[in-house]
């Protein structure tokens, strides 16, 4: 063998050995990818399923049978980010992610609620500057809660594959208490949205055509069985768009007030607080107060539903803002917890005696 044919030999060697060091890199290096994915995203999809299912065969029915509506929305706040980081690994969970999400708007409600009580207190008075402060931070957080909101509904919608705006109404397939709890409250949830976006001066965006599809929606459940929401729904709808209403239908007055009352039989003040909502709106305060005066006494004989005792503890926070900002528009403070139910101090009522607190200062 010349000298020429060994060096090419070598040559020839050498690469193949150079190639077989690269076909193993390559071996090790897919194997190694396979492990990761092995010990990292299957790892992280199988705890997002256990996740998304905690969620709502635990955690949802046990935050509904929540008193502390302020607990339950932080609830939301906190759960809502961890459920859907696993969006990214595995489909998330839009039927608990829609409660969740209303749990948040919540939370977004009760700082929006305190900055409302302060605007009224500023501007009774007299604080110019304080007023325009809280004027301005009460449109900001009536942006932050339609978007919530917004996001609610979405979700409610996408979880039932429920089309509002189409054509033909095809009632969802509901098959228990609480799947017709969560597309009643993302139905409920839309509505409020549109108030709150009107609220910030349409920062939010919200879709006006969700009122009618939630109108025509509401169609798919049972009024009597919850306590007169789907028609409460339905006239607060009436009083936004007339035309949506049918030519035979009742008064959207009494139709609320009759909700109401359906309510309190039920066990959770839903309707009631929607009637409040449609007589500040549309500027009744003859029905705010005859509502707040219903309210407050349906709280001392009505027995509160044991399935969703969170229903009427939320709806209880805005039966107490909608007296607390007449209290503070009027007064100057919130409404006295003994005088729940009336817009007047027992002072200017009768000649009830007060008991001086200087002997306990």
């Amino acid at each position: 063998m010349t000298s020429s044919s060994i060096g090419s030999s070598t040559h020839l060697v050498r690469n193949a050995l150079t190639f077989s060091n690269i076909k193993r890199l390559l071996v090790i290096a897919a194997a190694a990818a396979g492990l990761a994915g092995c010990s990292a995203n299957p790892v992280y999809s199988t705890t997002g399923v256990v996740l998304s299912s905690y969620a709502e065969t635990e955690a949802t029915p046990y935050v509904l049978e929540m008193t502390d509506a302020r607990m339950a929305c932080s609830l939301g706040e906190s759960l809502d980010p961890l459920v859907y980081s696993f969006g990214r690994v595995t489909a998330p969970p839009a039927t608990t992610g829609s409660l969740l999400m209303l749990l948040a708007a919540n939370c977004s409600e009760y700082e929006l609620m305190e900055a409302e009580l302060e605007f009224l207190r500023a501007d009774y008075e007299g604080e110019t500057r304080a007023a325009k402060h809280y004027r301005e931070q009460v449109k900001r957080l009536n942006a932050e809660v339609a978007n919530r909101r917004i996001l609610a509904f979405n979700r409610a919608m996408l979880a039932y594959d429920f089309n509002p705006s189409a054509e033909t109404l095809e009632c969802p397939f509901l098959y228990n208490d609480q799947d017709e709890l969560t597309f009643m409250l993302g139905l409920v949830t839309g509505l409020q949205a549109i108030v709150n976006d009107a609220n910030s001066g349409g920062v939010a965006g919200v879709p006006r055509n969700i009122a009618p599809e939630a109108e025509r929606a509401m169609r798919c459940l049972d009024n009597e069985k919850w306590g007169g929401i789907p028609n409460a729904v339905r006239a607060v709808v009436w009083l936004l768009l007339p035309d949506t209403r049918p030519s035979l239908s009742p008064d959207p007055w009494v139709v609320l007030q009759n909700s109401s009352q359906l309510g309190f039989d039920r066990g959770f003040r839903v309707s009631s607080a929607l009637e409040i909502v449609a007589a500040e709106t549309f500027g009744r305060p003859e029905v705010k107060e005859q509502a707040i005066a219903s309210a407050a006494a349906a709280e001392d004989s009505m027995e509160v539903s044991n399935a969703f005792p969170l229903l009427d503890a939320v709806a209880n926070r805005i039966l107490v803002h909608a007296s607390d900002k007449h209290w503070v528009a009027e007064y100057g403070y919130r409404t006295p917890s003994s005088e729940f139910g009336s817009l007047s101090p027992i002072s200017q009522r009768s000649s009830t005696k007060t008991m001086s607190l200087d002997g306990l200062l």
